[in-house]
C-alpha cells in the first residue's frame, strides 16, 4: 500500500508540474534570466579556446576524438548489452539508469537555457564522426561528455570499490586520481575540439557531481523497487510517458528530445525485462565472466548471437510501431505528422490530413494535446523502436543463451 501512494504522489508531481510550468510559461522565464549571461561567458571564453587550439596537432585531434566517442552515449548503449551478458546485471542495470538520468536532466538543462556553443569561425570545430556532427547541433551548457563522464565513472568507482571490499588506501586513490584524470582529458579535449566553451565544462561538472550525489544516495532504493516491487511495469510505463510532456521545449528544434526519447525506451524495456525475469537471469548468483561457469570462449558465443538477435528485433520493432501508431492515433482522433520515418506522413500529405481532423477530441483534451495541431508520431516509434532492443537484451536473448546452453 505504502509503494502505492508514493507512485501516485510522483506521477502526480510529474503531472502537476507540466500543467504548472506550461500554464506559467516557466521555460521561457528561466530562460530569459539565464541565457545572457551564459552566452556572454561562451562569447568572452573564445579567447581561451583560440589558445589552447593555437597548439594543434593530428595526434591531439586524434587522441581527443577518440576519448569523446569511449564516453558517447552510442558507445554505452553499445557497452551495456555486454555488461549484463557478463553476469554483471546490477552494475548494468544501474549503469543504465544512471546514463538515462544524465541524458535526460542534461538535455534538459541544455534546451532550457538554449545557450548557443562557441562560434566557428573563429573557433576550430572538429567532428571525426557523424554523431559528433549531430552533437554540435544541440546547445552548449552543460556539456554531457563532461556530466556523463563525471557520473559513469564516480558511480563506477564507487562499485567497484564495494564490490572488491578494497580497504588499502593506495588503491582509492588510485581509482579516484584515474577517475579524474579521465573527467580532465574529457573536458580540455572538448574545448580543444572546438565544441564547448569553459563555461559550458564547469557546468558539466556541477551538474555532473550532484547528480552522482543524488544517485548514490537513492540507486539501491531503486534496484530494490526494479527487482521486487509492486507495479513496476505500469508505473515506468507512466513515467516515461510523463517525462516526455515533462521535456523542455528548446528556442530552436535541436535532437536533444530524441536522444532523451530513445534512451526513455531504453529503460523502459531494461525495466520490463528484469522485472520478468530477474530470478531466472539476473539474480546475483548468475555466472560471472572470466569463471569457470562462464568462460571467454563462452562470452564470446553469447555475443555472437546476442547481438544480431537484438538488432533483429530492433529492426522488427521499428516496423510494427511503424505499422501500429498511425493506426491507434487515427481512431483516438489524434492528428499526427512524422518527419522521418513514415514519408506518407510528412509534408504535404500532413497538412492535408491536419485539415481533415479540426476538431479536437475527447482524448486529446483528457491528453492536454489540445494546445499542438500535430504529433509526430517519430516520438513513440523511437521509444518502442528502442523499448523492443532493450527487452531483447535482458529478455530474449537470456532466454537463447539458456536454451543454447551458453
Amino acid at each position: 500500500m505504502e509503494s502505492v501512494v508514493w507512485q501516485g504522489l510522483a506521477l502526480s508531481g510529474i503531472f502537476s508540474w507540466i500543467v504548472i510550468s506550461g500554464y506559467f510559461d516557466v521555460t521561457k522565464k528561466i530562460r530569459s534570466l539565464l541565457q545572457p549571461w551564459v552566452s556572454h561567458h561562451v562569447v568572452s571564453g573564445t579567447s581561451i579556446i583560440l589558445k589552447i587550439q593555437k597548439h594543434q596537432h593530428k595526434f591531439l585531434d586524434d587522441l581527443f576524438s577518440g576519448l569523446s566517442c569511449i564516453v558517447s552515449v552510442p558507445f554505452y548503449t553499445a557497452f551495456l548489452p555486454l555488461l549484463f551478458w557478463s553476469g554483471h546485471g546490477k552494475l548494468a542495470r544501474q549503469m543504465t539508469l544512471l546514463m538515462a538520468l544524465c541524458d535526460y536532466l542534461g538535455n534538459c538543462i541544455k534546451d532550457v537555457v538554449s545557450a548557443p556553443r562557441p562560434n566557428c569561425p573563429p573557433v576550430r570545430r572538429i567532428t571525426a564522426t557523424k554523431d559528433e556532427e549531430e552533437n554540435a547541433l544541440e546547445y552548449g551548457l552543460p556539456s554531457s561528455h563532461t556530466l556523463n563522464t563525471v557520473c559513469l565513472s564516480g558511480f563506477l568507482v564507487c562499485y567497484v570499490l564495494s564490490y572488491t571490499q578494497s580497504e588499502d588506501a593506495f588503491v582509492k586513490l588510485g581509482a579516484v586520481t584515474l577517475a579524474c584524470l579521465l573527467v580532465g582529458f574529457i573536458g580540455f579535449g572538448r574545448i580543444y575540439l572546438g565544441m564547448h566553451s569553459l563555461i559550458d565544462i564547469i557546468g558539466g561538472l556541477v551538474f555532473g557531481f550532484m547528480i552522482l550525489a543524488i544517485w548514490l544516495t537513492v540507486h539501491e532504493y531503486v534496484d530494490a523497487f526494479i527487482v521486487s516491487g509492486q507495479n513496476v511495469t505500469s508505473f515506468w510505463a507512466a513515467l516515461s510517458f510523463l517525462l516526455l510532456f515533462a521535456y523542455p521545449t528548446p528556442e530552436f528544434p535541436t535532437p536533444s528530445f530524441e536522444y532523451h526519447t530513445a534512451f526513455d525506451g531504453v529503460v523502459f524495456g531494461i525495466v520490463t525485462g528484469i522485472q520478468q525475469t530477474y530470478h531466472q537471469f539476473h539474480h546475483e548468483a548468475v555466472p560471472r565472466i572470466f569463471t569457470s561457469q562462464l568462460t571467454l570462449p563462452t562470452f564470446l558465443g553469447r555475443m555472437l548471437v546476442g547481438i544480431p538477435t537484438i538488432l533483429i528485433v530492433k529492426f522488427c520493432s521499428k516496423a510494427l510501431a511503424k505499422w501500429i501508431l498511425p493506426v491507434v492515433s487515427n481512431t483516438l482522433g489524434i492528428p499526427i505528422k512524422s518527419t522521418s520515418y513514415i514519408p506518407m506522413l510528412n509534408g504535404s500529405a500532413t497538412d492535408k490530413k491536419s485539415s481533415e481532423i479540426k476538431q479536437s477530441s475527447y482524448i486529446q483534451k483528457m491528453l492536454f494535446f489540445s494546445q499542438q495541431d500535430l504529433f509526430d508520431v517519430d516520438t513513440g516509434i523511437r521509444f518502442l523502436q528502442y523499448a523492443g532492443l532493450a527487452w531483447s537484451v535482458v529478455d530474449l536473448v537470456p532466454s537463447l543463451f539458456s536454451h543454447l546452453r551458453l
